[in-house]
């Protein structure tokens, strides 16, 4: 019903225009258009609203004073949300926003708004909503009219600034608005507030507990993703094709939980023929590492070129899960080059995480010129200079360079004519017997090529980098460093991932009140923190400590949980909302529902409180999480796959834990050799836990008791593998170990034991 009034609404604003309400095409401006230097967003620190604020438009930030000028002029207000690296978004800045003509309409009629969404998800949430519901699409730029009291009354994404493909024209849409408002004034106000009442009122009912959520659904998921998944090129459905980290998340637990039967197999087969799919692709950087954000095509071949920091996280993360699974060197290798990239590329000189290298860049030095891609992508004679003929026919060969340019078939834009995207088309092997070569030779001839081809393209102009910090994308990216520390057994990593923790620590961390805040540039951080920077960097915290066992993290983990838990959780229908609720202008107040390029607050969510609850035996935190999977009950009945990451979460709500325990020092060889086999592990339903004998002890010791018995024996390094809390005896022989870490734990919902495993240590599996 909702959908189907703002449909209605919404077609009857989209009338044809009366010709001569049109400015003529092309008039030179006058002196008074001349624009100022810049407007208001200059004092903006967001790179996004920096992009805009030499515009001709009179742009406002959000905030009261544009709020105030709106109610006291009766002006619709034009909210414009987008993103720094976003390809549109660009797009529209050149086309209308700098256009003087179409900037005096602009200023004329309405009080104008730019937004970044990344720094206010929030708000982008909220008209988003509205849009999708409107248009039956979504995207950035993102532009959406609003009464002065922030009700919205018709929105779209990017509007061309010439006819395109039939889509509405900038200037014509706003004169409609525009006079639409002044004729239709009480109408447009009337509507408004009625379709807020019916959103408010169909958000408040979409996330209350209803029934417990079962692994029934689970499932069903699976047998969803089976059902569109790509047998040709891996990944789910067809173009554009998203690399959706939170789907192979999924996938590796539907493994885990059952690897010998045909479903699992199936779940993991899915899972690694994708991740092998993407890595062979355009998608992924082969020369400068990392993976673009999705690709316009079906076979992950010509890419939207824009890198997120998310992205690399989340991927980071699932090559290593695969590493584990499979001992397969390639899925190290390719976690390796994601985070080798974001080292050196978006790590800033204070240890924070940068958010975005954009996908535009200039076509050549000292031009104007822009292009998207012109970065990444290759003429065959530039390859041909750069390598020489012996090393570019091998390398030509690999990654299909052809000097028609090889991205033809899936070029929408006509911008990449002649170039090459790299893309492997033929393996080691099929390269070795080509051209008679050992595979050795083969192997070394590319490293030297990749070496000589990253060397020239460092010589072009780079993409603009979005340097601003973002609290939760640097919680993801904490995680995906610590994971690769334990993983690959790379201290280096571990010290990135340290540093950046210390960074949000000192940054964007309130001691006072216990509270974060959203983004950090250039000595500012400001916006308070939302959901999901909670969730995330509590998160990230987690898997430092499993990685550092400084317990100092673990700590500051279990704070944050306690603030999120007084910020945003619901009491009446649980789980949690995205905001405090402390901000006045925010129409609604929401919980998400879809665990898209960035998982779902509440998904992470509950999944720490289950982790943390592991931890610390604290069945009130495992209650939380159960309460906040089932909030979500009837999505998941609608859908199982939107809420993949909460999935996660239910699988290992529904499983018995493990808490596996390392008696002995850090920097002793023997622990060192135990930590290993347990790092290669995949355990995703296991804490590791350090007994130092010193402050890290003494900090459990305090919450848990059992582990005040905990110590080595025999002066060696002891592990204690337990299960809902009760342990196996103890070992120093390294087998032994390996085989309780392998015993196959049943599933269950009910609440873990209480028992003190130190004291009845009756569950004996292996006696020596």
């Amino acid at each position: 019903m909702l959908s189907k009034l703002w449909r209605c609404w919404v077609v009857a604003f989209f009338v044809s225009l009366p010709s001569p309400l049109l400015f003529a095409a092309g008039r030179q401006s006058s002196p008074e258009d001349k624009p100022p230097s810049a407007n208001r967003l200059i004092n903006e620190k967001s790179p996004y609203l920096l992009q805009h604020a030499h515009n001709p438009v009179d742009w406002y930030p959000w905030g009261e004073e544009a709020f105030a000028k709106a109610r006291k002029e009766n002006k619709p207000i034009f909210l414009s949300i987008g993103y720094s690296t976003c390809h549109w978004c660009h797009v529209m800045e050149r086309e209308s926003y700098s256009d003087p003509e179409i900037a005096k309409v602009m200023n004329a009629n309405f009080v104008n708004i730019k937004v970044d969404r990344e720094e206010r998800p929030d708000i982008d949430s909220i008209y988003m909503a509205f849009v999708v519901a409107t248009t039956g699409n979504g995207g950035w730029p993102m532009n959406v009219w609003l009464t002065p009291e922030l009700r919205p009354f018709v929105g779209g994404t990017y509007f061309p600034a010439r006819g395109r493909d039939g889509a509405p024209v900038f200037k014509n849409v706003l004169l409609q608005v525009a006079g639409e408002w002044e004729k239709r004034h009480d109408r447009i106000i009337a509507v408004s507030k009625e379709i807020t009442s019916r959103l408010q009122t169909f958000v408040q009912s979409g996330n209350s507990p209803k029934e417990k959520v079962s692994r029934e659904t689970l499932k069903k998921a699976y047998e969803e993703l089976a059902k569109s998944f790509d047998r040709e090129s891996g990944g789910f459905g067809g173009a554009p094709k998203f690399p959706q980290p939170v789907v192979l998340n999924l996938l590796f637990r539907i493994y885990a939980a059952a690897p010998e039967s045909s479903d699992g197999k199936h779940a993991l087969d899915m899972a690694l023929f994708t991740l092998r799919k993407m890595a062979a692709g355009g998608i992924h950087d082969h020369l400068g590492g990392g993976f673009h954000r999705y690709s316009v095509d079906s076979v992950w071949h010509v890419p939207h070129f824009e890198k997120m920091l998310y992205d690399q996280a989340q991927l980071a993360t699932a090559y290593l899960d695969a590493s584990q699974i499979t001992g397969d060197a390639f899925f190290a290798t390719t976690a390796r080059d994601i985070l080798d990239y974001v080292q050196r590329d978006m790590t800033g000189p204070e240890s924070g995480f940068y958010s975005a290298e954009d996908a535009d860049s200039l076509v050549r030095a000292g031009k104007s010129d822009r292009a998207e891609g012109a970065f990444y992508v290759w003429e065959k004679d530039e390859v041909d200079h750069v390598l020489g003929p012996d090393r570019a026919k091998i390398f030509d060969y690999i990654y299909g360079i052809e000097a028609k340019g090889n991205a033809y078939e899936s070029d929408t834009s006509g911008e990449l004519v002649g170039k090459n995207v790299l893309i492997e088309r033929h393996s080691l092997g099929e390269a070795a017997k080509e051209f008679n070569l050992k595979e050795d030779q083969v192997r070394q001839s590319l490293e030297a090529s990749r070496k000589l081809l990253l060397e020239a393209r460092h010589q072009r102009p780079r993409p603009n980098r979005d340097d601003k910090v973002v609290t939760s994308w640097n919680g993801l990216m904490i995680s995906a460093f610590a994971r690769g520390a334990r993983v690959l057994n790379e201290p280096g990593y571990l010290k990135t991932a340290t540093e950046a923790a210390q960074f949000v620590e000192t940054k964007l961390y309130q001691k006072t009140d216990h509270s974060l805040q959203r983004t950090y540039r250039e000595g500012e951080s400001k916006i308070n923190g939302f959901s999901d920077d909670y969730a995330f960097f509590i998160q990230g915290l987690l898997d430092l400590y499993e990685a550092s066992f400084d317990t100092r993290w673990l700590e500051l983990a279990t704070t944050l949980q306690e603030r999120q838990n007084a910020l945003f959780w619901d009491r009446e229908g649980a789980a949690y909302f995205t905001t405090s609720g402390q901000d006045p202008n925010l129409l609604l107040r929401t919980k998400g529902d879809y665990d898209g390029a960035e998982p779902l607050a509440n998904s992470v969510s509950a999944l720490n409180l289950v982790r943390l609850s592991w931890f610390f035996e604290n069945n009130e935190w495992r209650k939380m999480a159960e309460q906040t999977i089932d909030a979500f009950g009837a999505e998941l009945s609608r859908s199982a796959l939107s809420l993949a990451q909460m999935l996660v979460a239910l699988d290992a709500l529904e499983a018995a834990p493990k808490q596996v325990v390392i008696a002995g020092k850090w920097d002793c060889p023997d622990t060192q050799t135990l930590l290993r086999e347990v790092n290669y592990r995949y355990q995703p339903n296991a804490v590791l836990m350090l007994a130092d004998g010193g402050s890290g002890q003494a900090y459990f010791n305090q919450k848990i008791e059992f582990l005040k018995d905990v110590h080595p024996i025999d002066n060696k390094a002891t592990a204690y593998v337990c299960e809902n809390f009760v342990c196996q005896l103890p070992t120093n022989d390294l087998a032994v170990m390996t085989r309780l870490l392998d015993t196959k734990v049943a599933t269950e919902r009910n609440p873990p034991t209480q028992k003190s495993p130190a004291a009845d240590n009756t569950k004996n599996a292996d006696k020596e």
